[in-house]
């Protein structure tokens, strides 16, 4: 069975808190841990009133404290808002602190407008340009040495196992030339998918830490006990991803029964298109779901995102999956 892991935006429900929202993430962990997923990922993400994952390390020491055998990890740090050094210091620690569970997905996308670049004080297109070299110097910290002379001491020999992440080309390619692991972000970027596999496992150079491709795939799934249902429950999030590309960004709204119908034409199709590598319905139609989209891209792991406006539907849906996956096959 391919391995399976998820992606936590830390949602803000409508009416609630980040309180609320980080006890929701623990829940979750806890649920993804008891059912058999591998991995529970937080993405970074500023300035946005919906998503309470923003200081993403200290949200993992609060996930790792709560489990104890799931991966824990940033799906993932936006690298050109921080310096190489600090992240290595965090990751170093959350290291020491959850020996041989932490992953570091970095991505190079800066996500942020002018007024957050000022609020981070960072030229951060300037340090998008700089990426490949802020990865290598990561590298470097982890491994002990003292990248421009100063060390890392929370970081030397840290057991942080680093992946690139992205939604174009450039770290297919990245992640090939290096050596590492790589994953892709298709449940909201999907275009790029098949093409991105396709350099990077075709340009993989082995390193110390690969010897071989190893890719993983997003896919938004909802499980629930019909397909009626689970579109229900996936109207939250569909509600956030128009409500995103049309400039209004906000928190996870109530679902919608018959959401897309009520859309004009232009938003229906663009929905329908970054939301293509979904997987919503009953467990049997998830099921179907993620093993094609598992065949289509001969990916070595996938990783869920999921975000539910009710808790309790939320943590279903991740057991359903999970149990519809391990059925044998009929």
């Amino acid at each position: 069975m391919i391995p399976l892991s998820v992606l936590d935006l830390v949602s803000v429900r409508e009416g609630g808190t980040v309180a609320q929202a980080l006890d929701i993430s623990v829940a979750t962990a806890q649920a993804a841990e008891r059912a058999g997923y591998r991995r529970y990922w937080v993405a970074e993400h500023h300035g946005m009133d919906g998503i309470a994952g923003g200081a993403t390390s200290v949200v993992l020491a609060h996930l790792g404290n709560a489990t104890s055998t799931i991966r824990i990890g940033a799906g993932g740090i936006m690298l050109p808002n921080h310096t190489p050094y600090v992240i290595a210091e965090q990751f170093g620690t959350l290291a020491a602190l959850f020996p041989g569970r932490v992953d570091l997905g970095l991505g190079r996308a800066p996500g942020a407008d002018g007024r957050l670049a000022h609020a981070l004080r960072k030229d951060i297109h300037a340090a998008a340009e700089r990426f490949p070299n802020d990865v290598v110097e990561l590298q470097a910290r982890f491994a002990g040495q003292a990248a421009g002379g100063v060390p890392s001491p929370q970081a030397a020999g840290a057991d942080v196992e680093m992946w690139i992440l992205g939604s174009s080309l450039f770290g297919a390619q990245l992640a090939a030339m290096l050596g590492m692991p790589y994953a892709f972000a298709s449940h909201f970027a999907p275009a790029a998918l098949d093409e991105a596999a396709r350099v990077y496992r075709e340009r993989f150079q082995p390193s110390e830490a690969l010897d071989r491709p190893h890719f993983m795939a997003a896919i938004n799934v909802v499980a629930a006990d019909t397909d009626a249902e689970a579109a229900y429950l996936a109207s939250s999030t569909d509600q956030s991803f128009v409500a995103l590309r049309t400039g209004n960004p906000g928190r996870l709204l109530p679902p919608v029964r018959n959401y897309r119908e009520t859309l004009p034409a232009p938003a229906r199709a663009m929905l329908e298109q970054v939301r293509s590598v979904s997987a919503v319905g009953s467990p049997q139609t998830v099921r179907a779901g993620i093993e094609a989209f598992a065949a289509r891209t001969g990916a070595d792991e996938l990783i869920v995102s999921i975000a539910t406006y009710d808790p309790a539907a939320q943590v279903r849906s991740l057991e359903l999956t999970m149990e519809a996956f391990r059925q044998p096959a009929t």
